[in-house]
C-alpha cells in the first residue's frame, strides 16, 4: 500500500496516518507489523511499518528511503480550459498518471464551467488531492501542483519560463505533436469544447506558443489533453 503524507518525512519518525489514508488502512485490516511504503512529494519513498491500530487513528514508523523516481523525462505543463460537469476531476487524474508536473485549470472565450473566489480555490484543494491520491495508485513520488483557476489572458501574460516550449493543441493545420516536440520541458495548452478563438489562438502564438496537431479526428476537451500527455509519455 502507498500513502502520500505531508512532509518532509525522516527515518525513524513515528507519525499518524492522514484520515483518508487511516480508515483505508483499517479496511485492508493491515495490523502492527505490516510494511507500507509513503512519499511526500519531494522524491522517492519511504519504507514504513504500522506500529498501532486504533478506532480512527494509524501510527506508523518511517523506515529508509529509496531513491526510486517515476517522472517523465521532460517536465510537462497542462495548461487546460476546464471542460465541464465532473470530467475535470477524471482529467486530472488520468493527466496524473499520464506524467503531468503541473496542471494549470484555465477559462477562455468559450468555456462552460467559469470558477472564482472560494469557489475556485475548493475546487483546485479538490483537484490537489485527486492528484495526489493518483500518485499512490500509479507509483509516483512527485504529486503534480494544481493552479487556482484563472482566465487565459492572465496565464498568457506571464511569460514562458527560460528554456520551456510552449504547444498549443489546434484542430487546423498545423504540424504533429509527435514530429515536433522538442526534448525539453513543455507547457501544453488544451482549449475547451469548440476550440479557442481566432483571437485566443492569435494571443498564444504571440506569448510564444507554437500550433500542433494530435490528427485529422476532433478529440473531445477532456480527450485531447489526455492523447498528446499519452504521446509524450511513450516517446512517440
Amino acid at each position: 500500500m502507498r500513502v502520500h503524507v505531508p512532509g518532509p518525512l525522516a527515518a525513524g519518525a513515528l507519525l499518524a496516518l492522514p484520515p483518508d489514508a487511516a480508515r483505508h488502512v483499517q479496511v485492508l485490516r493491515l495490523q502492527p507489523g505490516d510494511p507500507l511504503t509513503l512519499f511526500d512529494g519531494g522524491g522517492g519513498e519511504w519504507a514504513a511499518q504500522v506500529q498501532a491500530m486504533g478506532r480512527k487513528a494509524v501510527q506508523v514508523q518511517v523506515l529508509r528511503h529509496r531513491a526510486v523516481e517515476r517522472e517523465l523525462a521532460q517536465a510537462v505543463t497542462l495548461a487546460v480550459v476546464m471542460p465541464a460537469n465532473d470530467r475535470m476531476d477524471n482529467l486530472v487524474e488520468k493527466a496524473t498518471e499520464l506524467g503531468a508536473s503541473a496542471i494549470v485549470p484555465l477559462m477562455a472565450q468559450r468555456s462552460v464551467l467559469r470558477l472564482a473566489g472560494e469557489r475556485a480555490a475548493s475546487r483546485a484543494a479538490h483537484w490537489a488531492g485527486v492528484a495526489a491520491a493518483a500518485c499512490e495508485q500509479c507509483g509516483r513520488n512527485r504529486v503534480p501542483t494544481v493552479a487556482l483557476p484563472q482566465p487565459l489572458a492572465a496565464w498568457l501574460a506571464v511569460p514562458l519560463p527560460a528554456g520551456t516550449q510552449g504547444l498549443l493543441l489546434h484542430t487546423g493545420d498545423a504540424p504533429a505533436l509527435k514530429a515536433c516536440a522538442p526534448a525539453v520541458p513543455l507547457a501544453l495548452l488544451s482549449g475547451p469544447e469548440g476550440g479557442f478563438t481566432d483571437d485566443e489562438v492569435a494571443h498564444a502564438q504571440k506569448a510564444g506558443y507554437a500550433l500542433v496537431s494530435l490528427g485529422p479526428r476532433i478529440l473531445r476537451a477532456d480527450t485531447a489533453p489526455l492523447a498528446a500527455l499519452a504521446l509524450l509519455a511513450l516517446g512517440a
